[in-house]
């Protein structure tokens, strides 16, 4: 666990403003009223039928890139090496949805319909604060798994906020030994409540830009974190050991405060 000497800081923030395609570092990111970063997962792709189109159901998915101008108010939406030449397109953001509805229907060869929340479309609804994950949980992936880099460890686990000066798997102190257990903390000037250990789904086998699958992955991941579980992670939590990073829950008190690289992070 942490000591003075080694103060938990956040060290990166990612956003990602198209639910399942490519993140974007920012130097801050401020509190939306549901609880969640502003302009994270604010554009969520839909089927007909209302069912999400997203990593865990296409891996298709992970063919296109998404760049965003530094300022967020503009993503290049492209698809490298496709071989239908389907043109690299800029679009408003996060004004712009229903043109960019066009775009995605072309890549898909569907019908796409592109809904926009200022509140986002979190995975988890009622713990819909950011996940956070620590450098040396995903520098220990890496360890298991040799052949993926850290930065591509981090696209495939996509949490929101990562911190650093703690060992691997600290984040798993942030949630209780029972869902009624509360766990407080603040990031700079943002409170928290830690929920619980985020289970994973298909994506992170899947390399995210090509979406081709690491075999065994999935098993090796849960043999490993269960054989390497620290002493303060709550082990009754684990119904199952395919998880990584926390999720949060975060009180409408903090809407509009800002989260920065640098902030520690203190428990309550």
């Amino acid at each position: 666990m942490s000591s003075p000497q080694s103060l938990p800081l956040l060290a990166d923030i990612r956003l990602y403003p198209i639910k399942s395609l490519d993140p974007i570092s920012v130097p801050e990111a401020r509190i939306s009223p549901s609880g969640g970063l502003a302009l994270d997962r604010a554009w969520a792709l839909y089927s007909v039928d209302g069912k999400w189109v997203n990593g865990k159901r296409t891996p298709a998915i992970h063919l296109i890139r998404a760049n965003y101008s530094p300022d967020l108010r503009t993503v290049t939406l492209s698809v490298p090496n496709d071989r239908r030449n389907i043109p690299t397109r800029t679009f408003d953001f996060p004004t712009a949805h229903e043109d960019a509805a066009e775009w995605f229907s072309v890549f898909f060869e569907q019908q796409i319909i592109i809904r926009h929340s200022e509140n986002g479309f979190p995975d988890d609804t009622i713990a819909s604060g950011p996940t956070i994950v620590s450098t040396a949980s995903l520098e220990s992936v890496c360890e298991w798994f040799p052949t993926i880099p850290l930065e591509e460890a981090r696209r495939r686990f996509r949490a929101s906020l990562e911190i650093n000066g703690v060992p691997a798997w600290w984040e798993d102190q942030l949630f209780g030994e029972d869902e009624r257990s509360v766990i407080r903390f603040q990031i700079g000037e943002v409170n928290f409540e830690g929920s619980n250990p985020c289970a994973r789904c298909p994506v992170p086998p899947r390399n995210p830009l090509t979406g081709e699958n690491l075999d065994g992955f999935q098993k090796r991941f849960t043999q490993l974190r269960e054989s390497t579980l620290p002493p303060w992670s709550p082990r009754p939590r684990f119904d199952h050991f395919y998880r990584l990073s926390t999720n949060t829950r975060v009180a409408p008190t903090e809407t509009n405060k800002f989260l920065r690289p640098g902030d520690p992070l203190r428990l309550s």
